[in-house]
């Protein structure tokens, strides 16, 4: 059962959310001194609380998950934040993704080896993605597209509505990169994500920089929580969803973030990655 927060955090939290959307954040940091007291504000050291006779703790990510302690989180995290949960879910997370390899190591092997043979540059590609409150990382994929793609772009029409970018016939993918976009294929290397804590199994897509810079205010919510492989969205539709559906599933995740959810999602996934539904 999902742990409710006391009213001073939960007040402080939407305090400190307001404050970054309507003022900045860099005129939130000067409000408030400095990054490090900006920190203890928020969680005043109320990392554990009581309810009633039981003591519920609440997991709030450290100052060391955001890439300098000079810069503000984008979002305050959300979601199920019971330290419980969040232990469950890490350990879920780590001995999923390390069967997954395991057993996926062959097709992982395939792809390597007829990629270094038909596509020029690495078979292996990162990119980077925003996570967890805004904090940037570098995601891992096989290569799907020709070398030259982001200089394309501009050349190729965007058949999606909001920020993000999608052509169900982008002619930058080549032949190989559609087999594996098509199967899901290109998205396995994420595991090693999961695996070094970067991402969930379960969680909304991590977007690029780019995309969340175009974000109206309601949309940052998706980054309250960590990234994963799949997601409502993952087994909804995929790329034939429209962008703000996209992110009201994300946040019917926040809202209902669970270990039944996460395994409710997690038993869906294979059946909708063999129907093929939605991935170009």
């Amino acid at each position: 059962m999902r742990k409710t927060e006391s009213f001073s955090i939960r007040c402080r939290r939407h305090l400190f959310q307001f404050l970054i959307d309507e003022l900045g954040t860099a005129a939130t940091l000067n409000l408030l001194g400095d990054a490090t007291h900006a920190l203890d504000w928020l969680h005043s050291g109320e990392r554990t609380q009581a309810s009633g006779n039981l003591g519920t703790k609440t997991a709030v990510p450290s100052w060391g998950d955001w890439p300098s302690a000079s810069v503000l989180p984008l979002i305050a995290a959300d979601g199920n934040l019971s330290i419980g949960y969040q232990r469950v879910k890490r350990c879920l997370d780590v001995a999923g993704a390390a069967v997954l390899l395991v057993l996926l190591a062959p097709i992982l092997l395939a792809a390597l080896v007829a990629l270094s043979m038909t596509t020029r540059g690495r078979p292996l590609f990162s990119q980077e993605r925003v996570g967890l409150c805004g904090r940037r990382f570098r995601m891992w994929k096989f290569r799907t597209m020709r070398l030259d793609a982001d200089k394309l772009q501009h050349l190729v029409q965007n058949d999606q509505d909001g920020p993000i970018f999608k052509n169900r016939r982008d002619p930058r993918i080549t032949k190989l990169g559609r087999i594996l976009r098509k199967t899901s294929i290109d998205e396995m290397p994420q595991l090693v994500n999961v695996l070094l804590g970067d991402m969930s199994l379960v969680g909304p897509r991590p977007p690029v920089p780019k995309e969340v810079d175009q974000y109206k205010t309601w949309q940052k919510r998706r980054l309250s929580v960590k990234p994963g492989l799949t997601c409502k969205w993952q087994i909804s539709g995929r790329s034939d969803i429209g962008f703000e559906d996209w992110v009201r599933m994300d946040l019917w995740y926040v809202q209902h973030q669970g270990l039944w959810t996460d395994l409710g999602l997690l038993i869906r996934t294979p059946l909708k990655v063999i129907s093929c539904e939605g991935a170009y």
